[in-house]
């Protein structure tokens, strides 16, 4: 039996029929690239056995997205090989590519679009993916749909842009549950039975080779020869749906217990680390929730009588299972709430009062000024900053406690807020693996007041946005262990790189104020 998806959750992009009479159903995997708990892989079942079809999963990855990187592509072909060594019904065919230069997928969906009864898509709302649907569903002869398999709360479950983390979760807490009992299938091919798939054209094969077992395994030998950045390297973090359970597993079993005390520290290995893989769909906020539920022995009757709008007690959970979810449910779904009805990327989108105040303060003195390229190296004056830049070079992520100063820390120290915001979603978009994200652009605009309400007293530079410090992040937070780690030589052992003179000259003196201020 089909199993029913949400209504809210389908959206038809074109006005056209299902063919019957064509060869396959499409699901082209461009957001949830999972094979379970994926409501777009529902929806495309759903129609494969109601047309007594074939599935057709085409995932592809293209070379002229902005940012491309060898970080990037390196991530999603993990993936990728992890969807190609499951274990797939009859029916059901896996067809990775990967383009081997700019320009050479263009025409492959349109082609496979000829053969298909209908096509299932994923409906993301952010980065370049919306204008990619639209354009080829406008190309398209057939029926062609968007699922959103993007969290807990559907999309469109309301039109209202919440500016406030507390009215929306207040608003969670009073609509919430009835979308929790709608969830995506965890195994939605298991048992399938559908008919065999016939050959494609050898025109499509032979133009468009699906990428090999053998080459997925060796993702350099995909993206080595690629025009992309081959100056970002790959994280060390491994991407695809086998290492996102891993992570999830550690997380639950493991770290969730300290979630509460030391997530905010930044030299405590504790947050889940799960961001990247639900950024490119290697796993799904339905599993994350089911796994930490079951954890915490959650039922629906754990939940308080009146919702108030605050981050704990209203679940019933333990302290730090309320904490994460929090952060899953109330802060994740904010991004994700403004980017489907707005611009969520430009100066202006940014709430009144913020724009006011830094236009307000525009003229005045910073005390330093960098450009673009001296924030991407790290050469400032300030190591902590610095540190935190490292970090995100390297590892492609910063930890969430010091991202916040990062961001304040560029605002404080550009010309206007303009420069900052493009300073901020540039190096988060190019170095961070879950950058290119609603959840990105919800935090680069905390910074410059998205979410946040005007603070006094009313400072310099800074007018009513929330102010902070690399002295004041100190006395919060313990930073001794990583400043030495993302030193400019690295972690310790290495050889520390002389600095004489130049922005990062006061490394060891701030570096020991800092150490004092931990005492």
């Amino acid at each position: 039996m089909s199993v029913p998806i949400p209504d809210l959750r389908v959206r038809a992009l074109n006005s056209h029929a299902i063919r019957s009479e064509s060869d396959y159903v499409l699901y082209w995997m461009v957001a949830n690239r999972r094979l379970r708990w994926n409501f777009s892989l529902d929806r495309a079942v759903h129609w494969a056995k109601e047309l007594k079809k074939p599935l057709l999963i085409l995932e592809a990855l293209r070379t002229d997205y902005r940012w491309a990187s060898d970080r990037l592509h390196r991530f999603v072909i993990e993936g990728m090989c992890d969807n190609a060594s499951a274990r797939l019904p009859a029916g059901v065919r896996y067809y990775p590519y990967v383009e081997p230069k700019q320009g050479a997928g263009r025409g492959l969906v349109a082609a496979l679009a000829r053969r298909a009864a209908v096509i299932v898509s994923d409906d993301f709302p952010c980065f370049f993916l919306p204008r990619m649907l639209e354009a080829a569903a406008r190309r398209a002869n057939v029926r062609f749909e968007a699922v959103d398999s993007n969290g807990l709360l559907p999309l469109r479950a309301t039109d209202r842009v919440f500016t406030l983390a507390h009215s929306f979760r207040r608003f969670l807490q009073k609509e919430l549950l009835p979308h929790l009992r709608q969830s995506p299938r965890a195994e939605p091919l298991a048992g399938l039975k559908l008919p065999k798939h016939s050959a494609l054209p050898d025109d499509i094969e032979q133009r468009w080779p699906a990428a090999t077992p053998a080459g997925l395994q060796l993702p350099e030998s995909l993206y080595g020869s690629l025009e992309i950045d081959h100056q970002v390297r790959p994280a060390s973090m491994k991407g695809g749906s086998e290492a996102a359970d891993r992570r999830l597993q550690a997380f639950v079993e493991g770290k969730l217990k300290r979630y509460a005390d030391d997530r905010n520290q930044p030299e405590q290995d504790v947050p889940s680390g799960l961001s990247p893989y639900l950024h490119f769909g290697h796993i799904s906020a339905h599993e994350i929730w089911d796994r930490l539920t079951r954890h915490e022995k959650w039922t629906e009757s754990c939940v308080a009588e009146k919702p108030s709008g605050s981050a704990e007690g209203w679940w019933g959970m333990s302290g730090p299972a309320e904490g994460f979810a929090d952060q899953l449910l109330t802060w994740r779904e904010l991004g994700y709430n403004m980017c489907w009805q707005q611009e969520y990327d430009t100066y202006e989108s940014l709430p009144d009062w913020a724009r006011v105040t830094m236009e307000e303060h525009e003229g005045d003195k910073r005390p330093y000024l960098y450009s673009i390229e001296e924030f991407e190296r790290a050469e400032t004056h300030d190591p902590l900053w610095n540190a935190a830049q490292r970090q995100l070079v390297r590892e492609g992520l910063i930890h969430n406690y010091l991202r916040m100063l990062w961001g304040k820390k560029i605002y404080e120290w550009s010309a206007n807020g303009r420069d900052a915001l493009e300073t901020m979603i540039h190096l988060n978009n190019k170095y961070a693996v879950d950058g290119r994200n609603p959840n990105s652009y919800s935090g680069i605009g905390w910074v410059l007041g998205r979410y946040d309400r005007a603070w006094g007293p009313e400072r310099k530079i800074f007018g009513k946005l929330r102010y902070m410090t690399s002295e004041n992040t100190a006395k919060k937070v313990r930073v001794k262990r990583y400043l030495e780690t993302y030193s400019a030589a690295g972690p310790p052992g290495l050889t520390r790189v002389a600095c004489d003179g130049g922005p990062n000259r006061s490394i060891h003196s701030f570096g020991a104020k800092l150490a004092r201020t931990e005492r």
